[in-house]
C-alpha cells in the first residue's frame, strides 16, 4: 500500500506529532483577515531585533504605498547583536519569514536562541509559539509547505529543521546539522551564515557562510525532508557569499560582499552550482537582494543605497543606484511589485520607494521604526 508523503513524513517524526496535532489550532482559525486580492492596504512587517525585548511592528500600506503604523507586538524573545556589527546586527537576510499559504510568520530571537511563530490576520498578529532553535543566535528561516528550517550563526553554525502540524512547529531532532564553520573566526558580522532558503521546487536547502567558507553550501533533501549528511560544498573564493533570492526561472541569485557584485547561478540537481553572470555595484558592503519581476535591487550598507539589475535568463543589466537612508541592509517588495521597502539601520527607518515600468525607483517617504536600530528583518504582503 502506498502512502502520501506528508503521511509518511509525520510517522517518522514519531508520536509526539499526532499529540501536538490534537492541540494545534486549526487552519480555518486563520482564515479571517488576511489581506484582500487588490493588495492596497496589505500589511508590512518588520523586526527591531531590540536586545531588551524583540518585536514585530506592523504597518499598515496605503494606496499610494506610504506606511503608517498599526501596532506593535512582541516576539516573546530577545534580540542579538554580532560582534562587529553596526547598521546589520544579524548580518543575514530572512530572519523574518512569511508562510503565505498559512498566513503564519516566524521571527528569530538571537539573543534567546528561539524562534517564534505569529498568526497573521490582516495587520494583526497573534503570538502562538516560541520554540527552541536548535542552536545558538538564528538569524534566518525558510519555509516551503510543512517544513521549516532555521540557520543558526554561532558556534561554528548550524541548521535545524521543523515540521509545521496545524499552526505550531515540531522540531526534528534528526533534521539538525553542523555547519562545521570557525567558531573563533573574527569578526563574527562576516565570518558567520547569512542565509538559509528551499531552492523553489522544494528539493534542496541552500545556505551561505559569508566569509567562514567563502561558499554556498547546498543540502539535498529526502522525501521525508531529511538533509543530507554533508551538504555539497560549493567554494566562492573571495566572494564572500551573504543574501540571495531565486529569479522567475529558478537560477539563484547571490550579493557577493567581497567584491561588492550581485552573481547568477544555476544549481544542479547534484548540489554543484554554476556560475551564468557577475556584475559588480560601485558601491560598498553589497548583502541583501531582493527580486521584483525580472528585476533585482541588491542592498549596499556601506553606501546607503540600492542597486538595481535587469534579470534576463541568468544575465544582469545594471539599472543604476538610488540613495536611501544610511546603512542599508534588508528589503522586501509588495507582492503586486508596485512598491519597494528597505530597512535602513543607522538610524532604523523603513524607506519606501515606488517601483517604476523601466525598474527605477522613486522615494515615497520614510518611518521610523522605534528601538530598531541596527534591526533586521521584513516582509511585506
Amino acid at each position: 500500500m502506498r502512502f502520501p508523503v506528508r503521511t509518511v513524513r509525520t510517522a517518522a517524526v514519531g508520536m509526539s506529532v499526532a499529540a501536538a496535532a490534537l492541540v494545534a489550532t486549526p487552519a480555518s482559525a486563520l482564515a479571517s483577515g488576511h489581506p484582500s486580492q487588490d493588495r492596497s492596504g496589505a500589511p508590512v512587517f518588520v523586526q527591531t531585533d531590540n536586545t531588551d525585548g524583540n518585536a514585530v511592528v506592523a504597518y499598515r500600506r496605503h494606496a499610494d504605498g506610504t506606511l503608517s503604523a498599526a501596532g506593535t507586538y512582541r516576539t516573546g524573545g530577545k534580540g542579538g547583536v554580532l560582534e562587529g556589527s553596526a547598521v546589520d546586527h544579524l548580518a543575514s537576510q530572512g530572519s523574518l519569514t512569511y508562510d503565505q499559504r498559512q498566513h503564519l510568520l516566524y521571527a528569530v530571537n538571537a539573543g534567546s536562541d528561539t524562534v517564534t511563530v505569529f498568526a497573521v490576520h490582516g495587520e494583526r498578529l497573534d503570538r502562538v509559539q516560541v520554540i527552541s532553535s536548535g542552536g545558538e543566535f538564528p538569524v534566518s528561516i525558510a519555509v516551503h509547505g510543512d517544513q521549516v528550517f532555521v540557520a543558526n550563526a554561532l558556534d561554528g553554525g548550524s541548521i535545524q529543521g521543523y515540521v509545521r502540524v496545524g499552526n505550531r512547529l515540531l522540531k526534528v531532532s534528526s533534521w539538525h546539522r553542523a555547519l562545521g564553520l570557525d567558531p573563533e573566526a573574527a569578526p563574527q558580522f562576516t565570518n558567520t551564515p547569512g542565509q538559509i532558503s528551499f531552492t523553489p521546487d522544494g528539493s534542496k536547502l541552500v545556505v551561505t557562510t559569508k566569509a567562514n567558507g567563502n561558499s554556498i553550501d547546498v543540502f539535498p533533501l529526502s522525501r521525508l525532508g531529511a538533509p543530507s549528511a554533508e551538504p555539497v560544498v560549493n567554494v566562492e573564493a573571495g566572494t564572500v557569499p551573504f543574501g540571495f533570492t531565486f529569479d522567475a526561472e529558478g537560477r539563484l541569485v547571490v550579493t557577493q560582499a567581497g567584491p561588492n557584485a550581485v552573481a547568477t547561478y544555476r544549481v544542479g540537481r547534484d548540489g554543484k552550482v554554476t556560475a551564468v553572470d557577475q556584475q559588480a555595484t560601485g558601491q560598498m558592503a553589497t548583502c541583501w537582494v531582493v527580486r521584483v519581476g525580472d528585476r533585482l535591487y541588491a542592498s549596499n550598507a556601506g553606501s546607503g543605497s540600492l542597486s538595481g539589475f535587469r534579470d534576463e535568463h541568468g544575465a544582469l543589466t545594471a539599472l543604476g543606484d538610488t540613495a536611501t537612508d544610511g546603512g542599508t541592509v534588508d528589503t522586501a517588495a509588495s507582492s503586486d511589485g508596485r512598491y519597494l521597502y528597505a530597512q535602513t539601520g543607522k538610524d532604523g527607518n523603513i524607506d519606501a520607494f515606488r517601483v517604476g515600468r523601466d525598474g527605477s525607483l522613486t522615494a515615497i517617504g520614510s518611518v521610523n521604526v522605534p528601538g530598531a536600530v541596527g534591526g533586521e528583518g521584513i516582509v511585506a504582503l
